[in-house]
């Protein structure tokens, strides 16, 4: 794992010596620890996954970001309900992903994820999965629950769903818009001057 952040951080060096920008790295899944194997939990009360409005939940498709903060890496996986992810030492489970409607104000998207770092305890422990974090992030409101790690951040970026009428409140036209006033109001125009009848010349 050191040996490949390590690597990572030297090309990324290289290319901004050479003026090019570093390529996205794509999230690489690896093995899941079988202590991590366990079904997810129930979401609770307060979960907002509400099976009877829009896509189904296991049909669902979250997008999570995750950031190493000691090498700058930025990662995007793509996840379904009930799936479990491993980037180096995290280990990410999503279980449910929810959005507002696109009529609804103000829009929000969310998703209740669980994030377990492999890490040691101390210098003299061997390294153990910890949960650090188990809830729901908000896209739009990402200060409502934040994941508390020194090392790893992990943010929710969408949700793919959509929801019955969506397409057609989307394609509805709009109301047709109000004619706009001119910038100054039009001078009214002269009222017609009547013409004076020419009078009677008398016949010599």
């Amino acid at each position: 794992m050191r040996a490949f952040a390590v690597g990572v951080t030297t090309l990324t060096l290289a290319l901004a010596a050479c003026g090019g920008e570093p390529p996205v790295p794509e999230a690489e899944q690896t093995e899941i620890p079988e202590e991590l194997r366990q079904a997810a939990p129930a979401l609770g009360e307060g979960a907002l996954a509400a099976e009877g409005l829009g896509t189904p939940m296991a049909e669902r498709v979250a997008t999570i970001g995750i950031v190493n903060k000691r090498n700058s890496l930025t990662r995007e996986i793509e996840m379904k309900p009930g799936e479990a992810r491993r980037i180096d030492d995290v280990v990410i489970r999503l279980s449910a992903c929810e959005k507002t409607a696109p009529w609804e104000d103000p829009p929000e998207t969310g998703a209740f994820v669980q994030v377990n770092v492999n890490a040691r305890p101390d210098a003299d422990s061997e390294a153990v999965w910890t949960r650090v974090f188990s809830g729901w992030l908000f896209k739009n409101s990402p200060g409502l629950n934040v994941v508390e790690h020194p090392i790893y951040d992990v943010w929710v970026k969408d949700c793919a769903m959509s929801f019955p009428g969506e397409e057609e409140a989307l394609s509805a036209p709009s109301a047709a818009p109000r004619p706009r006033a001119s910038a100054a109001p039009a001078e009214p125009e002269a009222a017609p001057t009547a013409t004076p009848a020419p009078s009677p010349t008398s016949s010599q």
